[in-house]
């Protein structure tokens, strides 16, 4: 078969489906997407030039939709070419976020296209004015609803949609849930697994090392930032580093900003370690920035205690990992983290915005051996149960099947 993917940051969400697919002789996959230095073996990759178009004119609701539009008109232009090629793909599947299926249809009509619903804005319910600390002004509102133009057109081609977690799918109007299926994503159980010697030899991020006798406290998000509850991590500091003199703590994450705002003039690193500054020992905090993948896990591996913090928006892939190697979690009370964590049961929930509740909380899951050793079990389980990548992999490929069958001619 012949698959034609579509994503600015390849591969996005497709690593593990592209590989699979890839490394069936029988199958041409072609990827297209912006220039970046990732590649996949068996893999076609075709690029377009990332758009920069003059937006000082358009209005401020409509700058993303103006970018998406640019977007489409190059992927579409991209695909025209494939097709002059000689290449015509049984499937399109791609990412609806930033507009670059929107002319797909126009190339290949007859083609099933499978789109990836992430995420339906709303200016209340969910991760807006979620947090007191950093309001949204209100006349920020409209371009906040204006985020959901590329969804509802994207809804409007008559084609096929998946989106990876239930409260996302809520998230979605009533009208819309039936063109949307659930699939949930996973982990890849054979590498995020724990490890039962992590924890009897040091460990090591650079100068900065852990003795097996310390407790190793541990945070990951892509960057630091408030909607993964960076500052509330950081807040927590004082009193979790007082709580018990042989911990240590590392914070994983870079210095841009995937969700939100970005802080004028600094970073949100530098902002609350200012805030923060001879309120607790430095000397016992790592804050590496990002690291990579292979460290990611070593450390998942030795964590003690796993905080994973978020507002209301969509859970991060590190919370399926932590889960899957068997970390003891404590994470923010919120409903698309409820949907993977049952307080007591696989892990601790904790009021998303109280840094002295998540030092608590931490605490106790470091004093509590019992405890401890009872969450990282069923976190593992959990993740046996519920987050096998394998069965999401085989869902799609039937799926698609499903797809390519029932399409005319």
């Amino acid at each position: 078969m012949n698959y034609l993917f579509v994503h600015q940051n390849f591969p996005g969400q497709y690593l593990h489906l592209v590989r699979y697919l890839a490394s069936d002789p029988g199958n041409e996959v072609v990827f297209i997407s912006e220039p970046n230095k990732s590649s996949v073996p068996g893999v076609r990759r075709v690029l377009y030039t990332p758009p920069t178009p003059d937006q000082e004119k358009v209005h401020l609701s409509a700058r993303d939709f103006d970018l998406a539009c640019y977007r489409a008109d190059a992927v579409a232009a991209c695909a025209a070419n494939l097709d002059r090629l000689g290449f015509r793909p049984d499937i399109v599947i791609g990412h609806h976020g930033w507009g670059e299926l929107l002319n797909i249809g126009d190339v290949w009509p007859d083609v099933p296209v499978l789109g990836y619903f992430e995420f339906f804005y709303e200016t209340d319910g969910q991760d807006v004015d979620f947090d007191p600390e950093f309001p949204m002004p209100k006349e920020r509102y409209p371009k906040i609803r204006a985020m959901n133009v590329v969804n509802l057109l994207a809804l409007a081609m008559g084609q096929h949609g998946q989106t990876p977690t239930e409260w996302q799918l809520t998230r979605y109007p009533e009208w819309a849930r039936p063109k949307i299926t659930l699939v949930r994503e996973g982990a890849r159980l054979d590498i995020c697994q724990p490890d039962s010697s992590a924890r009897e030899q040091p460990f090591a991020i650079g100068a900065f090392e852990v003795a097996p006798h310390e407790k190793l406290v541990t945070y990951v998000a892509r960057n630091l930032e408030p909607y993964r509850g960076f500052h509330v991590m950081m807040r927590a500091l004082p009193d979790l580093l007082a709580g018990r003199p042989d911990l240590k703590v590392i914070i994983v994450g870079g210095d841009d900003v995937s969700y939100g705002a970005k802080l004028a003039g600094s970073t949100w690193r530098e902002r609350f370690q200012a805030d923060l500054k001879g309120l607790y020992d430095e000397s016992r905090v790592l804050l590496p920035g990002q690291v990579p993948y292979e460290t990611y896990l070593a450390l998942l591996r030795r964590s003690d205690a796993h905080a994973y913090l978020t507002y209301p928006f969509v859970a991060s892939w590190s919370l399926r990992e932590a889960l899957a190697c068997g970390c003891a979690v404590v994470a923010s009370d919120v409903e698309p983290v409820a949907e993977f964590i049952k307080d007591g049961k696989n892990g601790l929930l904790v009021p998303p915005l109280d840094p002295a509740a998540l030092a608590r909380a931490l605490l106790l899951v470091l004093g509590d051996d019992k405890l401890n050793r009872r969450l990282r079990v069923a976190a593992r389980k959990y993740a046996e149960k519920h987050l096998d990548l394998n069965e999401t992999i085989a869902t799609m490929v039937a799926w698609i099947g499903d797809l390519t069958r029932a399409r005319p001619g």
